[in-house]
């Protein structure tokens, strides 16, 4: 990183401006000084740290930037609509106008290219995973199982995998559920115990995670990650934005649905090394919903893709308003850090203040806890990894203006980018291909086909065997058979209209 004062921040090669500082170490009183993110230890990983209101987001949005115009695509979760500004160019705040005078650096309006997600898919192209895909600890976790509810679903995925059954969405997971259960004298011996209850509470918390929208995310065509990983005809990074407002009701899926997409990451991407730049960053917004009440189980996975991912080309940015969010096990991976101001007002405000400042390395011109208390809008505590790996000396830094807009934007304007992206096509339109629940719905048919209805089909199959006959060697008509389908399907929509019509009853309507 150079330190003369008469250089150029625009454009320096290899480098993110992150922003500007007037007095620092080894230089007189009015010098400036510019801090950088260095690309080719983007993948190091970081922090972006403050109270509410003190500049996190448009800290974000600027390293959002840089590492898209170096060609690195970005995923990032828009918590508050403030993020999709991204996609429209910069309107020359009066504050940033004179921020961008006061760092000495001009200011340019600039929109990025930008892709909307949506798991819910509102604002954005459908985002589905398969259940397989998720598997059962992220499961585990987005129900809030308790250990023995965890051993009884592992049993279930476990059980799935041999006998080849698909687990796509929750109708399935459902389907293979009450499988396991039906048949748990079977399976007793091999893999232990199955109470009842359990099955009945993970049944449960499946109805409160439908009821939360969950089966929206669940199901076909599942995200393909690689699909992340996109460039412009620029050659500038896709900053692909998830739309995050209304999955921010349910914490537990918006958490688990990040960590699953980092895992995913982590497992399909090959090694590559140290690249010269980040083949993705992918920002965690919201961070503490990751950490809180997590097993020690997960929390060891999560330790452990951080460590490794970077090895991957992906660098993972945490955004949260305490760093005493963030696990020091997962901490001590953070090597760029921005920390924005933090009020102690009590025993643990001022103990996160502590904390923080302890994480850098001191300035002496300052006293870092003191600065943390008393920084303004848009000024930061920056410290960057250099170009040696080792963290620089923390700064003061008024952080840069952002080139994009900084706020949400209308749904027209939502609507023209969507239209310009090629992915409507593969991800907007469902697929429910055959799987565990069409499966064992098939195991179910008797031998003379008339199940599928429950206790109706049953009735109607003795029917049809009475008015058809059911003996071998006995050969229907051609109108025989066209008229017993006809009576198997109106069967088999009668019980299960019935069904529902109970099931209704029961749930107060819950059930559609």
């Amino acid at each position: 990183m150079s330190d003369k004062t008469n250089e150029s921040p625009n454009g320096v090669p290899g480098k993110i401006l992150v922003g500007a500082t007037d007095g620092t170490r080894a230089r007189g009183a009015g010098a400036r000084a510019y801090r950088y993110l260095t690309l080719a230890l983007g993948n190091r990983h970081g922090l972006i740290a403050g109270a509410t209101g003190g500049g996190k987001t448009v800290s974000l949005q600027v390293l959002a930037e840089g590492f898209s115009n170096a060609g690195t695509a970005v995923f990032l979760a828009d918590v508050k609509g403030d993020l999709a500004g991204l996609s429209q160019p910069g309107d020359a705040k009066p504050a940033f106008v004179q921020r961008a005078a006061d760092i000495g650096v001009d200011y340019a309006p600039d929109r990025f290219p930008v892709v909307f997600w949506d798991v819910f898919g509102e604002q954005g192209h459908r985002v589905r995973a398969t259940v397989s895909e998720m598997g059962p600890l992220l499961v585990s976790r987005l129900l809030n199982l308790n250990d023995t509810q965890e051993g009884v679903l592992n049993i279930v995925f476990k059980v799935a995998d041999e006998q080849g059954l698909l687990l796509l969405d929750l109708k399935d997971l459902r389907a293979a559920l009450a499988h396991v259960a039906e048949n748990a004298s079977e399976f007793k011996t091999k893999y232990g115990n199955i109470a009842p209850a359990s099955v009945g509470a993970i049944q449960r918390q499946l109805l409160v995670l439908e009821t939360q929208g969950g089966d929206s995310f669940f199901g076909e065509p599942a995200l393909a990650i690689d699909d992340f990983i996109r460039k412009d005809r620029d050659g500038r990074g896709v900053v692909n934005i998830l739309a995050a407002d209304r999955l921010m009701r349910s914490p537990r899926l918006y958490a688990t649905f990040l960590l699953w997409m980092l895992s995913q990451l982590f497992e399909t991407l090959p090694e590559v090394g140290d690249l010269d730049r980040p083949k993705l960053v992918f920002f965690f917004d919201e961070a503490h919903l990751l950490f809180e009440d997590a097993p020690k189980a997960l929390l060891q996975a999560i330790e452990q893709v951080v460590r490794l991912i970077r090895s991957k080309g992906v660098g993972v940015y945490f955004v949260t308003q305490n760093p005493l969010d963030v696990p020091d096990t997962v901490l001590g991976q953070l090597g760029n850090r921005i920390q924005h101001a933090l009020r102690a007002f009590t025993p643990r405000d001022q103990k996160a203040v502590r904390a923080a400042a302890e994480t850098f390395r001191k300035n002496p011109s300052f006293d870092t806890a003191d600065a943390i208390m008393h920084l303004g809008v848009g000024e930061a505590l920056v410290s960057m990894l250099g170009d040696k790996g080792a963290p620089e000396i923390v700064d003061r830094v008024l952080i840069a203006p952002p080139a994009a807009r900084v706020g949400p934007i209308t749904p027209e304007e939502r609507a023209d980018v969507m239209r310009a992206s090629s992915f409507g096509g593969k991800y907007d339109t469902p697929v429910d291909r055959e799987s565990a629940y069409e499966t064992l719905q098939g195991r179910a048919v008797g031998k003379d086909g008339a199940a599928g209805g429950g206790w109706m089909g049953t009735i109607v199959g003795g029917v049809l065997g009475t008015l058809f006959g059911s003996k071998k060697g006995k050969r229907l008509s051609p109108a025989e058979i066209a008229l017993r389908s006809a009576m198997q399907s109106a069967a088999r929509s009668a019980g299960t209209q019935i069904a529902k019509q109970i099931l209704r009853g029961v749930l107060g309507g819950i059930s559609k």
